[in-house]
């Protein structure tokens, strides 16, 4: 190919759209605003790295099945060099309970269900030094993108052509073939098309949550809590969500979400000895986090402006834009609870890839890699938006605990908590299933679809409490009255401010 590409972005989407690209020969230049990498010491790099173009950079993350799946497929010796530098495998195996552990079986394809954590900087990081070792395929640091090059179509399609930005603090201009949009959550670059009067569609609505991360390293000669013995070391208080994030050469991170409405446990947990704290009042998490076994390395950074984000580029058949291409974040943003945001870049820019190949007439192209996009990453983005519309109301309820819930509510939450969650915690081969929906492998609502399937779910749920005791997992934590109490915080003042404010919209 002889086609010239500028990418917008050299964080994970720009690294993998040059990963997807570049076997097709044509000539790639990734735009990155941010400075080079000073350093591949991983440690070094975690705390001296500024990423002002990724402000998520020192948050949790991990590669979902499908990601690995297609570095294992078309980039092996990339996948090699990540686990070389210390990124972690973890194996379906890993995820069954102390029950399934006892009866399971392994078969070839759980080999496929496999997940790669690490802190993100030593992702990025080795990413990044294989792109730069890939033929025609360049990395300029230090490249500020201010804007498109555009023109306006008499019919109202706006043709790319290349940027204008500053390289080095020189005013510099740079066309290209094909312009791919990799920006990310902060960047700006579509929206210029959309003040400019393209017709992009874009739907929006809050996560309903704000992520609070910390990161820690095992102590010298300390290993990792065995998953069997200990409780869950993620779990889901309804005020509170949490997780650890085993991370690469002997560092792993702790991720606590907190709903929008809960006010004071979000002014208070920013502060280190508070979220410290809050890790040991968690069976899940004071394994990992207690003086004897782990030392904080990081303060506690937080994350916000967390919505379910959804942008078009075609609309009744008519592209908005010609020449470009927006992907990852600048494109979809899910709520980062299920870590898919890697995977949707890395997915769209394996689409584009298909899209690019097969034709090379601008509309076509246009038309046929939204219709990829919405046929592959749509379900997901619903099913995210299910997910979280549920974990708001849910939050709500612990705010409002003599509100009641009707009869269809009611039973949607135990069909859930009592039939699906004890199902999968007790039936290895619906846990596979299920997880490949997770993992972006098939349809999210696929296994669940599947007659057998439900009916494996209903027998559960028809069972009883009593009949499936052993498959409930222990408390993942204390009320939410206990906890704030515990941490000298007011457990009510949120509760008085959400009547004040239902009193006011009344």
């Amino acid at each position: 190919m002889t086609e010239k590409v500028i990418v917008i972005g050299a964080g994970i989407g720009g690294l993998c759209t040059a990963l997807m690209l570049q076997p097709t020969g044509r000539e790639i230049l990734l735009l990155e605003r941010d400075g080079p990498i000073g350093t591949d010491e991983p440690d070094e790099l975690f705390r001296t790295w500024k990423r002002t173009g990724v402000g998520h950079v020192r948050q949790s993350h991990a590669f979902l099945a499908r990601l690995r799946t297609i570095l294992k497929d078309e980039h092996p010796a990339l996948l090699e060099s990540l686990l070389s530098h210390g990124a972690r495998e973890l194996t379906f195996d890993m995820m069954l309970t102390e029950q399934q552990q006892e009866s399971y079986r392994a078969k070839p394809e759980d080999a496929a269900l496999t997940i790669i954590t690490s802190r993100r900087t030593t992702l990025e990081m080795v990413i990044r030094r294989y792109v730069e070792s890939l033929p025609k395929v360049t990395v300029q640091s230090s490249f500020f993108v201010r804007k498109l090059i555009t023109k306006k179509e008499p019919d109202g399609t706006f043709a790319v052509s290349g940027v204008e930005g500053d390289h080095d603090d020189t005013p510099t201009v740079v066309t290209a073939d094909l312009v791919v949009d990799a920006s990310g959550k902060g960047g700006f670059t579509i929206e210029q098309l959309m003040d400019e009067g393209a017709n992009i569609r874009e739907e929006s609505e809050t996560a309903g949550i704000l992520y609070f991360t910390r990161h820690y390293r095992l102590l010298p000669g300390q290993s990792e809590p065995d998953r069997t013995t200990n409780p869950p070391a993620s779990g889901d208080l309804g005020y509170l969500k949490f997780g650890v994030f085993p991370g690469d050469n002997g560092n792993f991170s702790i991720t606590i979400a907190l709903p929008e409405i809960e006010m004071e446990l979000r002014k208070n947990i920013l502060n280190p000895d508070v979220f410290h704290r809050i890790t040991l009042m968690l069976p899940g998490l004071s394994p990992w986090t207690n003086e004897a076994r782990s030392e904080a390395t990081s303060k506690v950074f937080g994350m916000g402006d967390l919505n379910n984000r959804w942008r078009d580029m075609v609309t009744d058949g008519k592209p908005a834009a010609l020449g470009y291409f927006p992907l990852g974040d600048t494109l979809v943003r899910t709520n980062p609870l299920y870590g898919r945001g890697c995977s949707f870049a890395t997915v769209s820019a394996q689409l584009l890839r298909q899209t690019l190949d097969e034709s090379d007439a601008p509309a076509k192209r246009a038309v046929a890699y939204h219709d990829r996009i919405q046929a592959d990453l749509r379900p997901y983005y619903i099913n995210q938006r299910k997910q979280d519309r549920s974990a708001i109301r849910r939050a709500r309820r612990n705010l409002a605990p003599e509100a009641t819930q009707s009869f269809r509510a009611r039973m949607l939450e135990s069909f859930a908590e009592d039939g699906v969650r004890i199902a999968l915690r007790s039936d290895t081969r619906l846990l596979r299933d299920a997880m490949r929906g997770f993992h972006m492998l098939e349809h999210p609502d696929k296994w669940l679809g599947k007659p057998h399937n439900l009916a494996k779910v209903l027998y559960y749920w028809a069972r009883g409490k009593k009949a499936n005791a052993a498959a409930y997992p222990p408390s993942p934590g204390p009320e939410r009255a206990d906890m704030l109490s515990a941490l000298q915080i007011d457990p009510q003042a949120d509760i008085i401010r959400l009547e004040q404010d239902e009193s006011l919209a009344a």
